[in-house]
Protein backbone atom coordinates (compact mmCIF):
# COMPACT_ATOMS: atom_id res chain seq x y z
CA UNK A 1 0.00 0.00 0.00
CA UNK A 2 1.84 3.27 -1.26
CA UNK A 3 2.41 6.33 1.30
CA UNK A 4 -0.63 8.36 0.59
CA UNK A 5 -2.82 5.40 0.72
CA UNK A 6 -1.66 4.94 4.23
CA UNK A 7 -2.43 8.44 5.52
CA UNK A 8 -5.79 8.39 4.16
CA UNK A 9 -6.95 5.44 5.90
CA UNK A 10 -5.38 6.77 9.20
CA UNK A 11 -6.95 10.20 8.29
CA UNK A 12 -10.37 9.09 7.84
CA UNK A 13 -10.52 6.94 11.14
CA UNK A 14 -10.79 10.42 12.94
CA UNK A 15 -13.02 12.18 10.29
CA UNK A 16 -16.31 12.65 11.87
CA UNK A 17 -18.33 12.06 8.95
CA UNK A 18 -16.95 8.65 8.35
CA UNK A 19 -18.18 5.81 9.73
CA UNK A 20 -16.62 2.45 9.01
CA UNK A 21 -18.10 -1.07 9.08
CA UNK A 22 -19.47 -1.82 12.49
CA UNK A 23 -19.33 1.63 13.45
CA UNK A 24 -22.22 2.36 11.44
CA UNK A 25 -24.54 -0.99 12.97
CA UNK A 26 -26.03 1.67 15.60
CA UNK A 27 -27.07 3.64 13.57
CA UNK A 28 -29.61 1.66 11.50
CA UNK A 29 -33.22 2.84 11.49
CA UNK A 30 -31.65 5.77 13.40
CA UNK A 31 -29.47 7.89 10.91
CA UNK A 32 -31.27 10.67 10.37
CA UNK A 33 -31.92 11.29 14.35
CA UNK A 34 -29.19 9.98 15.99
CA UNK A 35 -26.26 10.31 13.04
CA UNK A 36 -27.74 13.83 11.58
CA UNK A 37 -29.67 15.17 14.40
CA UNK A 38 -32.69 15.82 12.64
CA UNK A 39 -35.67 14.34 10.50
CA UNK A 40 -35.07 15.22 7.06
CA UNK A 41 -34.51 12.26 4.14
CA UNK A 42 -31.38 10.14 3.69
CA UNK A 43 -30.39 9.53 0.34
CA UNK A 44 -27.31 7.11 -0.45
CA UNK A 45 -24.93 7.05 -3.08
CA UNK A 46 -23.79 3.56 -3.54
CA UNK A 47 -20.15 3.00 -4.47
CA UNK A 48 -19.15 6.29 -4.65
CA UNK A 49 -15.44 6.45 -4.86
CA UNK A 50 -14.53 10.18 -4.46
CA UNK A 51 -17.37 11.14 -3.27
CA UNK A 52 -18.23 14.20 -5.74
CA UNK A 53 -21.88 13.05 -6.32
CA UNK A 54 -22.73 12.89 -2.62
CA UNK A 55 -20.89 15.73 -1.89
CA UNK A 56 -22.40 17.78 -4.14
CA UNK A 57 -25.94 16.62 -3.95
CA UNK A 58 -25.58 17.83 0.04
CA UNK A 59 -24.32 21.28 -1.49
CA UNK A 60 -27.84 21.32 -3.91
CA UNK A 61 -30.24 19.87 -1.12
CA UNK A 62 -29.55 21.20 2.12
CA UNK A 63 -33.30 19.89 3.30
CA UNK A 64 -31.95 16.02 3.14
CA UNK A 65 -28.90 14.05 4.35
CA UNK A 66 -26.95 12.20 2.06
CA UNK A 67 -24.47 9.10 2.79
CA UNK A 68 -21.66 7.73 0.55
CA UNK A 69 -21.22 4.26 0.51
CA UNK A 70 -17.64 2.61 -0.90
CA UNK A 71 -15.66 0.11 0.64
CA UNK A 72 -11.96 1.48 -0.54
CA UNK A 73 -11.41 4.52 1.99
CA UNK A 74 -8.57 6.03 0.14
CA UNK A 75 -11.55 6.94 -2.36
CA UNK A 76 -14.13 7.88 0.30
CA UNK A 77 -11.37 10.30 1.71
CA UNK A 78 -11.55 12.72 -0.76
CA UNK A 79 -15.28 13.10 -0.11
CA UNK A 80 -15.22 13.29 3.10
CA UNK A 81 -12.11 15.67 3.48
CA UNK A 82 -14.10 18.03 0.90
CA UNK A 83 -17.24 18.11 3.13
CA UNK A 84 -15.79 19.28 6.18
CA UNK A 85 -13.62 21.87 4.86
CA UNK A 86 -16.36 23.37 2.85
CA UNK A 87 -18.45 23.14 6.21
CA UNK A 88 -21.13 20.49 4.63
CA UNK A 89 -23.07 19.11 7.24
CA UNK A 90 -25.16 17.03 5.81
CA UNK A 91 -23.42 14.44 4.00
CA UNK A 92 -21.63 11.21 5.18
CA UNK A 93 -19.34 8.43 4.17
CA UNK A 94 -19.69 4.67 4.99
CA UNK A 95 -16.74 2.57 4.38
CA UNK A 96 -18.85 -0.99 3.79
CA UNK A 97 -19.48 -3.67 1.16
CA UNK A 98 -22.72 -2.71 -0.16
CA UNK A 99 -23.70 -6.40 -0.14
CA UNK A 100 -24.03 -5.62 3.98
CA UNK A 101 -26.53 -2.36 3.20
CA UNK A 102 -29.30 -4.54 5.13
CA UNK A 103 -27.05 -4.89 8.15
CA UNK A 104 -26.86 -0.72 8.46
CA UNK A 105 -30.33 0.38 6.99
CA UNK A 106 -33.87 -0.40 8.40
CA UNK A 107 -36.51 -0.92 5.87
CA UNK A 108 -37.73 2.21 4.64
CA UNK A 109 -35.35 4.18 5.82
CA UNK A 110 -33.95 5.79 2.45
CA UNK A 111 -35.66 7.98 0.46
CA UNK A 112 -33.59 7.63 -2.69
CA UNK A 113 -30.87 5.62 -3.74
CA UNK A 114 -27.94 6.87 -6.60
CA UNK A 115 -26.12 4.28 -8.71
CA UNK A 116 -23.22 6.35 -10.49
CA UNK A 117 -21.05 5.13 -12.73
CA UNK A 118 -20.12 1.77 -11.23
CA UNK A 119 -18.20 -1.30 -12.30
CA UNK A 120 -20.22 -2.50 -14.90
CA UNK A 121 -18.87 -6.33 -14.21
CA UNK A 122 -19.48 -7.19 -17.74
CA UNK A 123 -18.79 -10.93 -16.97
CA UNK A 124 -21.76 -13.59 -17.46
CA UNK A 125 -20.19 -15.09 -14.28
CA UNK A 126 -20.00 -11.90 -12.38
CA UNK A 127 -23.73 -10.98 -13.13
CA UNK A 128 -24.52 -11.08 -9.34
CA UNK A 129 -22.12 -8.22 -8.06
CA UNK A 130 -24.16 -5.94 -10.92
CA UNK A 131 -25.61 -3.28 -8.69
CA UNK A 132 -28.72 -3.72 -10.82
CA UNK A 133 -28.66 -7.59 -10.33
CA UNK A 134 -31.95 -8.95 -8.58
CA UNK A 135 -29.64 -9.37 -5.26
CA UNK A 136 -29.23 -6.10 -4.60
CA UNK A 137 -32.88 -5.04 -6.23
CA UNK A 138 -33.74 -6.75 -3.62
CA UNK A 139 -32.02 -4.90 -0.73
CA UNK A 140 -33.03 -1.52 -2.55
CA UNK A 141 -36.59 -2.83 -2.27
CA UNK A 142 -36.48 -3.52 1.39
CA UNK A 143 -34.42 -0.36 2.32
CA UNK A 144 -36.83 2.42 0.36
CA UNK A 145 -39.55 4.04 1.25
CA UNK A 146 -42.80 2.88 -0.69
CA UNK A 147 -42.59 5.76 -3.13
CA UNK A 148 -38.83 5.81 -2.97
CA UNK A 149 -36.37 5.59 -6.11
CA UNK A 150 -33.20 4.62 -7.75
CA UNK A 151 -31.37 5.92 -10.25
CA UNK A 152 -28.81 4.53 -12.51
CA UNK A 153 -26.54 6.50 -14.31
CA UNK A 154 -23.64 5.19 -16.18
CA UNK A 155 -21.37 4.94 -19.35
CA UNK A 156 -21.79 1.62 -20.57
CA UNK A 157 -23.98 0.79 -22.32
CA UNK A 158 -24.54 -3.00 -21.31
CA UNK A 159 -25.44 -1.72 -17.92
CA UNK A 160 -27.75 0.31 -18.72
CA UNK A 161 -29.49 -2.51 -21.17
CA UNK A 162 -29.21 -4.80 -18.92
CA UNK A 163 -30.92 -2.84 -15.91
CA UNK A 164 -33.79 -1.92 -18.52
CA UNK A 165 -34.01 -5.45 -19.06
CA UNK A 166 -34.49 -5.95 -14.85
CA UNK A 167 -37.06 -3.47 -14.73
CA UNK A 168 -39.04 -4.84 -16.83
CA UNK A 169 -38.74 -8.71 -15.53
CA UNK A 170 -39.92 -7.74 -12.46
CA UNK A 171 -42.14 -4.74 -13.23
CA UNK A 172 -40.67 -2.01 -11.88
CA UNK A 173 -42.23 1.34 -12.45
CA UNK A 174 -39.48 3.09 -15.30
CA UNK A 175 -40.07 7.26 -14.64
CA UNK A 176 -37.45 7.90 -17.14
CA UNK A 177 -34.65 6.21 -19.48
CA UNK A 178 -32.29 7.70 -22.02
CA UNK A 179 -29.46 6.18 -23.41
CA UNK A 180 -28.26 9.79 -24.30
CA UNK A 181 -28.78 11.85 -21.24
CA UNK A 182 -27.14 14.98 -22.50
CA UNK A 183 -28.85 15.90 -26.04
CA UNK A 184 -32.22 14.51 -24.04
CA UNK A 185 -34.78 16.39 -22.18
CA UNK A 186 -34.28 14.86 -18.94
CA UNK A 187 -31.23 16.93 -17.47
CA UNK A 188 -31.44 18.76 -14.48
CA UNK A 189 -29.58 20.41 -12.16
CA UNK A 190 -28.53 17.28 -10.15
CA UNK A 191 -28.17 15.19 -12.76
CA UNK A 192 -25.45 17.56 -14.35
CA UNK A 193 -23.23 16.92 -11.52
CA UNK A 194 -20.27 15.33 -12.63
CA UNK A 195 -17.88 12.48 -11.48
CA UNK A 196 -14.06 12.98 -12.60
CA UNK A 197 -14.50 9.89 -14.62
CA UNK A 198 -17.39 11.22 -16.06
CA UNK A 199 -15.70 14.42 -17.15
CA UNK A 200 -13.09 12.17 -19.17
CA UNK A 201 -15.93 9.80 -21.03
CA UNK A 202 -17.40 13.71 -22.28
CA UNK A 203 -13.99 14.38 -23.04
CA UNK A 204 -14.06 11.57 -25.87
CA UNK A 205 -17.76 12.16 -26.62
CA UNK A 206 -19.12 9.20 -24.52
CA UNK A 207 -23.06 8.71 -24.29
CA UNK A 208 -24.07 8.65 -20.78
CA UNK A 209 -27.08 6.54 -20.11
CA UNK A 210 -29.26 7.17 -17.09
CA UNK A 211 -32.29 5.41 -16.33
CA UNK A 212 -34.67 6.27 -13.42
CA UNK A 213 -36.91 3.53 -11.23
CA UNK A 214 -39.17 2.75 -8.73
CA UNK A 215 -40.41 -0.84 -6.76
CA UNK A 216 -44.57 0.47 -6.98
Amino acid sequence: MGKDKIRRFAEIADFANVLQLDEGKPMKGQWANNFFKNDKPVVLELACGKGEYTVNMARLFPDKNFIGIDYKGNRIWRGAKTAIEDGISNVAFLRIQIETLLDYFAPGEVEEIWITFPDPQPQISREKKRLTSKRFLDMYKIVLQPNGVVHLKTDNDGLHAYTVEKIAEYGLNKHIQTEDLYHSAFVTEVLSIKTYYEGKYLAHNKNINYVKFSFE
